[in-house]
C-alpha cells in the first residue's frame, strides 16, 4: 500500500480495532473478525500490520487459492500444518476425525463437526501456551470444507488466547462466516489518498490528471498505485488518460492484464503456470515450467514486479493471480496444467495431479475420469463431500460412455445433495436419467429424487417416488428394496394425514407383498411390524412391535442400522405408550451418534429425548437437552420442528412461549406436508390449555390432534386431553366416543402408562365409588412408571373430584401431593391450578422461591447440569461445541453464581436450587 517503512497511510481506527483484539488475545480472551471490502482495499495490509503487531505470539496464515476450491481441508491443513504436533494430545475421536480428513489416518469418513471440534481443539491447545493468531487472506476462495470448518470454529471461540482474522473480498455472496464480527475495509479519505498517491508517483503529475486519479480510484489504495500505471508519462502530464469505465477491480485486473500481455512469452508462460498451481510451491513450478521450455531464472526476474520467488510463490496481489489465469487462452491453460500435472509425483499427491489432468483434457477421456473417480473415493474417506461431488461431476464431464456417465452423474448428484447444493444435484440427475442404463439406476435416481423432494421441503412428492424404486429393485436388489419400502413407509408415518397418494395404507400393502431377505435383519422385522400397522390396524400390530422393540433397545445391531432406524424405533415405542423403552431407545441413539460422531443427526436424537423427559416430569434436564439442541442446530445449521421445546414450553404453562412454537410447527408442517408434526402441536396445545384451565380451547385443539387416529403416538394422547377438557365444559357425549376409542388402544397396549391414563379418564366420566376406585387404580398403576408428569396430573385430577364432592381433608392429600410434584417439575400452569384448588379447601400455600440457577446465563445453567451429572470438560465441551478451556471460564463463572468452590459441590446447590415450597 505504501513505499516500505511508509507505514500504513489512512487505517488509524482499523489498526485500533486489530491492536485491541491483540490486547485481548493476549490476556486470554479468544476473538474472530472478518475483514470485509473490494480489491485492493487494503485488507491484506492489514493483516501484514496483524502480524507485525503480534510480538510474542504464535503466527498461523494461510491464503485461499480459486484454483484450489474443489480440494476438500486443502486451506485447514496448510494453517494447521504447523500445528499438528499437538495431534496427539486431542481425545480419540477428534484425533482420528482430524487425521482423517488431513490424510494423514485411515477411518471412516468424519462427521464435519467432529472435524470442526477437533480443530477447535487444536487451536485451543495451541493457544493455551502461547497466544496464537490465525490468518486467513482471500477466504472467500477457500475450499467449502475449510471455510465451514473455520467458521465453526470462529464462532465457538471464547476464552482460548486465539485470534482467527479473515478477509473476504466484496462482492461476494461467501456466507461460510456468517454470524462473525466484520470489520468493513473502505476506501481512504482524499486527504491520505493524496499523500500515498504523491508518495507512490515520482514524476510530474499535472493536476488535473491528479484529481483524476483521485477521483477515479474512489480511496482504493491499489488503485492509486495501479493506475498511475496505465497511462504513459506523456499522458499523465497532458490529460490524455483512459477514459475507459468500469469496476474499479476490473479496470485493476486489465491494468494487470496489459502490463502481462507486454512480458516475453517464456515470462508468461511461467506466469500462466503459477496461477494454475495453487500451493505456490516453487519446485513444482520449476519441473513444470522447464517441461514446456522456460528459463525460470530468467523468467522469474522479468515477472519480479507481479511474482516473486523465495520459498513459495507470492503474487503482488491475488488480483494478479486472476489475471495472469484470465489472459491465457484455453490452450495456455491446458498446456499450464498438462506441465504440473506431469510434474507431480503420483505416490506423493494422486489427487491433484488428477485435478491437473482433469482441467488439461480436451474432450473425453475414460483415463482421467477414472483417476478422478479414485480421487473421488479418497476424499469421501477425508470426508470432503464438496470435494467429492466435484470430483465426480468433472468426471462425468469426460465419460464417452452414456451408461457409465450416468452412473458417474447420479454419484455426483447423491454428493451433491449430502453438500447441501440441492439445485446441482438436481441438474446432476436430469444428466443421469437421459441415459440411465438399468432399472437399478433408475431406482436409486428415484431414491434420490425422494430426498431431494424431503429437503426442499416438498415430503409430499417423497413417497410415490420410493415406491417405484423399491417396486423396480425387488428383482435386482431385495435387501435394497426392503430398506427403500421402509424409507416410504417412514415417509408416509411423518406425513400423516397430509400425506398424498399413495398413502400409508397402500405404501404397506405394496411392503407387505415384498420378497422377504435371506438373511432377517432388526429392519425387516421393523418393516412387517409397520406395514402391519398401517394395514391391519394398531391392536393387531402390537407383538410385532414389542419383539422389534426388544431389537432396537438391546439388540447387537449394525452401527450403521441402528443410526438410521433407531428414531423410528422411538416413534413406535412412544405409540405404543412405553416410555421405558422410548428412553432407552432415545438414550442409545444419542450415544452412537456421539460415538460416530455424526453430529449433523444429533439434533433430532436430541429432540426426541427431550420429549422423554419432560414426560418423566425431568423438565430442568429435559430444559437443558432443549439447550443442547439448539447449541448444535445453530453449529450444525440443522433445521426442525422444535418438538422437544414445545412440550416442554406446554407442560410448563409458558402460554406466549408455546403459542409461538405451536403456531410454528403448524404452519411448516402444514406447508412442508408433515401431518405428524401438526397432529404432535395440536396435542400440546390441548395441554397447554388444560393446565391453563382453558377447557373449549383445549377441547378444540384435542379434536383435531385426536382426529387422525391411525397416525401415531399424539392422537391417543389427545384422547385423554380431550376427555379432560370435555369433562370440565359440560360435554360428556364427545368424551364418550373418545373414552371407547382410548380404551381400545390401551387395552392393546397393556402398559402401566396406557391402562392408568385409561383409568383415570374413565374416572373423569364416572361417579361414587367407581371413580374413586378407577383414580386410584390411575395413580397405581402410573406409579409403576416413569411418567410422572401424567402421574402428578392424576392426583389434581382426583384432589379436585375430592373437593367437588366436598371431602376437604381427603383432596387436600391429593392436591397437595400434585401441588408439590408439578411445582418440583416446574409444571407452572398445572401447579397454578392445583393451588387455586387447594385454597378452596382452605388450605394456604406458600410461594414459590425463585431457583438461584436463574442467576446463571443459559449457557451457564447448562454447562452447569452437564457437570453436576459427573461429566468432565472435554466431554462438556463434546456435547455443546466448545473448547475445554471456554468449558472451564464457564464454569468458574458457576462457581462464583452460586457460591460454591468446586464442581462436586453443583448437583447438590443446583438441587436446592430448584423450585420448592417453603
Amino acid at each position: 500500500m505504501a513505499p516500505a517503512g511508509a507505514g500504513l497511510v489512512g487505517r488509524r481506527d482499523e489498526c485500533r480495532v486489530l491492536d485491541d483484539l491483540l490486547g485481548g488475545v493476549r490476556a486470554g480472551r479468544s476473538a474472530a473478525l472478518v475483514l470485509r471490502g473490494e480489491a485492493g482495499i487494503g485488507k491484506t495490509e492489514l493483516l501484514n500490520y496483524l502480524m507485525e503487531a503480534s510480538a510474542g505470539c504464535r503466527i498461523v496464515r494461510v491464503a485461499g487459492i480459486q484454483s484450489e476450491m474443489e480440494l476438500s481441508y486443502a486451506g485447514l491443513h496448510q494453517l494447521c500444518s504447523s500445528l499438528l504436533a499437538g495431534l496427539d494430545h486431542l481425545p480419540g475421536p477428534q484425533r482420528d476425525a482430524l487425521g482423517a480428513a488431513f490424510g494423514l489416518r485411515a477411518g471412516i469418513a468424519p462427521d464435519r463437526f467432529l472435524v470442526g471440534l477437533a480443530t477447535l481443539s487444536l487451536l485451543a491447545d495451541a493457544g493455551g501456551n502461547q497466544p496464537l493468531v490465525c490468518v486467513v487472506d482471500d477466504a472467500q476462495w477457500l475450499d467449502h470444507a475449510s471455510a465451514l470448518t473455520l467458521g465453526f470454529v470462529g464462532r465457538r471461540l471464547l476464552a482460548e488466547s486465539v485470534a482467527l482474522v479473515f478477509a473476504v473480498r466484496e462482492p461476494t455472496s461467501y456466507e461460510m462466516l456468517a454470524g462473525l464480527p466484520e470489520l468493513p475495509v473502505r476506501g481512504l479519505p482524499e486527504r491520505d489518498s493524496r499523500a500515498l498517491l504523491d508518495a507512490a508517483v515520482t514524476d510530474p503529475l499535472d493536476q488535473w490528471v491528479r484529481n483524476r486519479i483521485i477521483a477515479e480510484a474512489g480511496g482504493n489504495p491499489l488503485a492509486l498505485l495501479e493506475l498511475p500505471r496505465r497511462w504513459a508519462t506523456t499522458e499523465l502530464a497532458g490529460r490524455f488518460a483512459d477514459a475507459e469505465a468500469g469496476q474499479l477491480s476490473t479496470q485493476i485486473e486489465r491494468e494487470f492484464v496489459r502490463r502481462i500481455e507486454s512480458l516475453p512469452p517464456q515470462t508468461r508462460s511461467l506466469m500462466f503456470v503459477a496461477a494454475a498451481e495453487p500451493v505456490g510451491n516453487v519446485e513444482l513450478l520449476r519441473r513444470a515450467a522447464e517441461r514446456l521450455g522456460v528459463d525460470v531464472d530468467a523468467a522469474a526476474t522479468n515477472a519480479s514486479e507481479l511474482m516473486t520467488l523465495d520459498s513459495r510463490v507470492r503474487f503482488r496481489h491475488p488480483l494478479v493471480r486472476s489475471a495472469a489465469y484470465r489472459v491465457a487462452s484455453s490452450k495456455d491453460r491446458r498446456t499450464a496444467h498438462r506441465a504440473l500435472a506431469e510434474s507431480i509425483d503420483p505416490d506423493i499427491d494422486p489427487d491433484r495431479q488428477a485435478w491437473h489432468r482433469a482441467q488439461a483434457a480436451t474432450g473425453p477421456d475414460e483415463d482421467v475420469a477414472a483417476e478422478l473417480e479414485r480421487s473421488a473415493v479418497r476424499a469421501r474417506a477425508r470426508g470432503g463431500i464438496v470435494a467429492v461431488a466435484a470430483l465426480l461431476e468433472r468426471a462425468s464431464e469426460l465419460t464417452q460412455d452414456p451408461g457409465q456417465r450416468s452412473k458417474r452423474a447420479l454419484e455426483a448428484a447423491q454428493a451433491k445433495f449430502q453438500a447441501g447444493s440441492f439445485g446441482s444435484a438436481a441438474d446432476l440427475l436430469a444428466t443421469a436419467s437421459a441415459d440411465a442404463p438399468d432399472e437399478l439406476t433408475r431406482a436409486r435416481i428415484d431414491v434420490l429424487r425422494a430426498g431431494l423432494a424431503f429437503a426442499q421441503g416438498r415430503g409430499m412428492e417423497a413417497p410415490p417416488l420410493l415406491l417405484a424404486a423399491a417396486r423396480r429393485l425387488e428383482q435386482l436388489d431385495v435387501v435394497l428394496a426392503r430398506d427403500t419400502y421402509l424409507e416410504a413407509v417412514s415417509a408416509v408415518i411423518f406425513s400423516g394425514h397430509l400425506a398424498r397418494n399413495p398413502g400409508g395404507r397402500e405404501v404397506a400393502t405394496a411392503a407387505r407383498g415384498a420378497p422377504p431377505s435371506q438373511l432377517p435383519r432388526a429392519t425387516d422385522e421393523l418393516l412387517d411390524a409397520l406395514a402391519v400397522r398401517l394395514t391391519d390396524g394398531y391392536t393387531a400390530s402390537i407383538p410385532m412391535i414389542e419383539r422389534v422393540l426388544t431389537s432396537f433397545c438391546t439388540g447387537d445391531l449394525p452401527t450403521q442400522e441402528l443410526l438410521r432406524w433407531l428414531l423410528l424405533a422411538g416413534v413406535i415405542a412412544a405409540d405404543l405408550w412405553d416410555l421405558e423403552r422410548w428412553q432407552m431407545v432415545t438414550t442409545r441413539h444419542v450415544a452412537i451418534i456421539r460415538r460416530a460422531g455424526a453430529f449433523s443427526e444429533l439434533p433430532l436424537a436430541l429432540d426426541s429425548s427431550a420429549v422423554v423427559h419432560v414426560f418423566a416430569g425431568e423438565l430442568a434436564t429435559a430444559a437443558a437437552v432443549v439447550d443442547e439442541v439448539r447449541t448444535v442446530s445453530t453449529a450444525t445449521g440443522t433445521i426442525q420442528p422444535p418438538f422437544g421445546a414445545l412440550a416442554l414450553a406446554a407442560v410448563r404453562g409458558r402460554e406466549r412461549e408455546a403459542a409461538a412454537l405451536i403456531d410454528a410447527t403448524v404452519n411448516q408442517g402444514t406447508l412442508h406436508g408433515q401431518g405428524l408434526g401438526v397432529t404432535v402441536a395440536n396435542c400440546h396445545h390441548a395441554v397447554l390449555c388444560n393446565g391453563l384451565a382453558r377447557w373449549e380451547e383445549a377441547l378444540s385443539a384435542a379434536r383435531a390432534a385426536a382426529r387422525y387416529q391411525e397416525e401415531f403416538g399424539a392422537p391417543r394422547w389427545a384422547l385423554a386431553e380431550l376427555i379432560e377438557a370435555a369433562a370440565h365444559s359440560g360435554a360428556p357425549e364427545v368424551a364418550g366416543d373418545a373414552l371407547e376409542q382410548l380404551s381400545e388402544a390401551a387395552r392393546a397396549s397393556n402398559t402401566d402408562w396406557a391402562l392408568g391414563v385409561e383409568a383415570y379418564s374413565r374416572a373423569l366420566l364416572s361417579d361414587g365409588i367407581a371413580a374413586e376406585d378407577l383414580y386410584r387404580e390411575a395413580i397405581d398403576r402410573l406409579a409403576q412408571t416413569r411418567v410422572r408428569v401424567t402421574l402428578a396430573r392424576t392426583h389434581l385430577l382426583y384432589g379436585e373430584w375430592l373437593q367437588r364432592k366436598n371431602r376437604r381433608v381427603d383432596a387436600r392429600v391429593q392436591l397437595t401431593r400434585a401441588h408439590e410434584m408439578l411445582t418440583q417439575f416446574g409444571a407452572g400452569g398445572f401447579a397454578e391450578r392445583a393451588r387455586r384448588a387447594l385454597r378452596g379447601t382452605g388450605a394456604k400455600v406458600r410461594e414459590r422461591n425463585v431457583a438461584s440457577r436463574s442467576a446463571l446465563t443459559a449457557q451457564e445453567a447448562q454447562i452447569a447440569q452437564l457437570a453436576g451429572d459427573g461429566l468432565t470438560n472435554p466431554e462438556i465441551g463434546a456435547r455443546l461445541f466448545l473448547s475445554p478451556h471456554t468449558v472451564d471460564w464457564h464454569l468458574r463463572k458457576v462457581y462464583s453464581k452460586l457460591g460454591i468452590a468446586s464442581r462436586k459441590e453443583i448437583a447438590t446447590r443446583l438441587a436446592l436450587g430448584t423450585e420448592t415450597l417453603t
